[in-house]
């Protein structure tokens, strides 16, 4: 509902319900005033924040107009070229629209703030003035009032008449001031209504004058869009054309770089280390190096890519000779010896890596050193290889190697020819690649999570006495397996020193092959680390956890249950015996025959008759401890083991207990059970404080 009118008449009377409604009057033109105060100062914000709008624009306009594309290859599509284009045509827009928004600026403190102060200034301050002189004549003329209402009538009638005549006046000035007041009031309330919403529709139109500029640029710029979208669409269906064929380029690069490095005029080149001699000591310079094989000439730019600058002067020697540098005689790795014709001294070349440094001998025509063949320092010298089991052998070399040995026709090789033919690193890749085809982890998928679970306790002594528990739950085969590959592990770190492999590295190599989960999940790789904790704990605590007996062992008719279970549950298949231990007791002359039999077959094959004259006798199971309840039911060979045939040790290296693992050759039984697969039957013969004679069955894809 509206304010109710002023009436002049009312200005004489100046009753209640007057003054009533004159104070709803100037209560709204205190809201009015302040309404407009607040307007005005959120004006000047947006003209503030519009010129900063505008100067950010022009701004990212002027970074658009800078920049320049550069298209691959010597020559620029159509498409190409307008794209090229499109930033200095972006730029022209937006400049073209922020100049039309200056000017709306500028328009809008003149339109919108100043009419708004103005009316705000001169009509309602003008309404404040008259009010402050209302409320004057009103006190005067009220005191008056009261003061001639107090004379006494004694008075004088000359007196009395004089003071009814100043009152007349008084009344009659303050009863104009009341009708001005009046006016006033009705007529700024009038005012408001067009001097108040006019400006405001001044800037709106300002605005659309704005955007009408806006879209009338947009139209103009109608033709160069579509040619632009046209331009994208084809360059994106060139890109997604060629796309999958520079990924399939970049795969084949990442398999096999080698194949598909550009022609060079050079048979090799590449980054080496060169060892220079100062006079502090020495030192080792990253160059450059490039080699030319029909004019044997050797280029050496020092030159540091972080920096990217040369170090020096370039300089070319003329090769002599390259022999690889043997790892015990320098410290760094991968380095090889090149003596020039024009130049004394040998020149020391650190490679980038193992094929790095072959490729460069191979380049070179280069040639091994000259090792000693001394059986013993040959197994201390792999014993102290540099990164034994984490350095990888070449997958084909390793393939080859595991073709060699599961070959029954190689049987006649010795442990010596095979140490001596094949390099630490195929061996070791060999082993590592043979737990990992097994069917099942060594340690067994149904204690996985078992061995998980000890790791994550909270002490090491916990830890160690619930892994100590699980391993001797493992059956009998799996547990043996693993105490000979642990007691190896332990003296792989005991020469860390040298071969730079902790126990930490070792865990790291091994934890996911021995203990590898049935699934793979995200969960399953947060467990990694606890695998490589549990390898870690096998290796520092071997002779402890395999030699004596856990702290709450289980029972003799537990042990045997567990076996079972594992063992026994159904009939195995090939693929279903990774490692089936058999224990040969002579108990009837039908095991004394086969174990005659074993024994000839282990003499024709082997010419190490050493590892073999162990096994002639009878092989009795090995029991760390006496106590009876501790004896478990071992397993007999199956009835399915028909007719013997010679076959090639799979796996065989020099050791010594606690220290290496060895595999002596055997013999491969015909499996009639399962017609695809083989019987390989090996011997493990740890040298000192070692337990009786093991028979180990591995099963063999035919």
């Amino acid at each position: 509902m509206g304010l109710p009118a002023l009436e002049f008449s009312d200005c004489c009377l100046d009753s209640p319900h007057f003054r009533e409604t004159l104070k709803s009057h100037e209560a709204e033109l205190d809201k009015t005033n302040k309404f407009i105060k607040e307007l005005i100062k959120d004006g000047k914000s947006l003209i503030i924040a519009l010129k900063n709008l505008s100067s950010a624009k022009r701004k990212f306009a002027d970074s658009l107009n800078e920049f320049k594309f550069q298209c691959i290859g010597d020559a620029e599509t159509d498409d190409e070229m307008c794209i090229a284009r499109s930033l200095q045509e972006f730029a022209t827009v937006l400049r073209n629209l922020e100049d039309e928004r200056i000017r709306m600026i500028e328009n809008a403190s003149e339109v919108l703030i100043t009419p708004l102060e103005k009316f705000r200034k001169e009509q309602i301050g003008a309404a404040k003035e008259a009010k402050k002189k209302y409320d004057k004549e009103t006190e005067k003329y009220c005191g008056i009032l009261e003061k001639h209402l107090n004379l006494s009538s004694k008075k004088k009638e000359s007196q009395l008449q004089e003071a009814d005549s100043q009152v007349d006046l008084v009344r009659q000035h303050f009863y104009e001031v009341s009708l001005e007041y009046v006016f006033k009031v009705q007529e700024v309330q009038e005012r408001k209504m067009f001097e108040f919403v006019e400006p405001l529709l001044a800037f709106l139109q300002g605005l659309f004058t704005f955007y009408h500029h806006g879209y009338e640029l947009a139209k103009d710029f109608g033709d160069f869009k579509t040619q632009l979208t046209i331009s994208i669409q084809n360059t994106r269906n060139r890109f997604e054309g060629t796309r999958s064929e520079v990924e399939s380029l970049m795969k084949k690069m990442k398999e096999n770089p080698l194949e598909h490095k550009t022609i060079s005029p050079y048979t090799m080149e590449g980054y080496l280390y060169v060892q220079e001699k100062r006079h502090f000591g020495t030192s080792w310079v990253k160059h450059y190096c490039t080699y030319q094989r029909d004019s044997k000439q050797i280029t050496m730019v020092p030159f540091d890519q972080k920096s990217g600058g040369k170090g020096g002067e370039d300089e070319s020697v003329t090769l002599k000779s390259c022999t690889r540098r043997k790892t015990d005689s320098i410290e760094k790795r991968f380095c090889f010896d090149v003596e020039a014709v024009d130049r004394p001294g040998v020149i020391t070349m650190q490679a980038l890596s193992e094929e790095d440094r072959r490729l460069w001998m191979e380049a070179m025509d280069g040639r091994e050193p000259v090792y000693n063949s001394n059986k013993d320092s040959q197994s201390e010298g792999r014993i102290n290889e540099q990164g034994l089991y984490r350095i990888v052998g070449v997958n084909s070399r390793v393939q080859k190697l595991l073709s060699v040995l599961m070959d029954p026709k190689t049987a006649s090789e010795t442990e010596t020819d095979i140490c001596a033919e094949w390099e630490i690193k195929t061996i070791t890749s060999a082993l590592k690649t043979y737990l990992r085809m097994l069917p099942g982890p060594l340690m067994m998928y149904q204690f996985q999570r078992s061995f998980i679970k000890a790791a994550k306790l909270e002490n090491q002594e916990s830890r160690v006495s619930e892994i100590h528990s699980l391993v001797h739950r493992l059956p009998e085969k799996n547990r043996q397996m693993l105490q000979l590959l642990m007691n190896h592990l332990a003296n792989v770190a005991n020469n860390h020193k040298q071969n730079l492999m902790t126990v930490a590295n070792l865990g790291v190599v091994f934890g996911p092959t021995l203990l590898r989960p049935q699934e793979e999940t995200v969960a399953a790789i947060m467990d990694i680390k606890f695998q490589n904790i549990v390898i870690e704990i096998l290796i520092e605590n071997h002779e402890k956890i395999f030699n004596t007996v856990p702290d709450m062992p289980l029972t003799n008719a537990q042990l045997h249950l567990s076996r079972k279970k594992s063992s026994d549950s159904k009939p195995p298949s090939c693929s279903e015996r990774p490692l089936t231990l058999f224990h040969t007791i002579q108990s009837t002359e039908k095991q004394e025959q086969r174990n005659s039999i074993i024994n000839s077959s282990l003499e024709s094959v082997s010419s190490n008759p050493n590892s073999i004259l162990n096994s002639s006798s009878s092989l009795q199971p090995n029991m760390n401890s006496s106590d009876p309840d501790l004896a478990v039911v071992k397993p007999t060979r199956p009835n399915s083991l028909t007719p013997f045939r010679k076959a090639k040790a799979l796996y065989a290296c020099k050791a010594e207990h606690d220290s290496e693992l060895s595999f002596t050759a055997g013999t491969v039984f015909d499996n009639a059970e399962c017609p695809s697969a083989s019987t390989a039957i090996f011997t493990a013969t740890p040298k000192l404080r070692a337990p009786p004679p093991l028979t180990w069955a591995l099963p063999l894809a035919v």
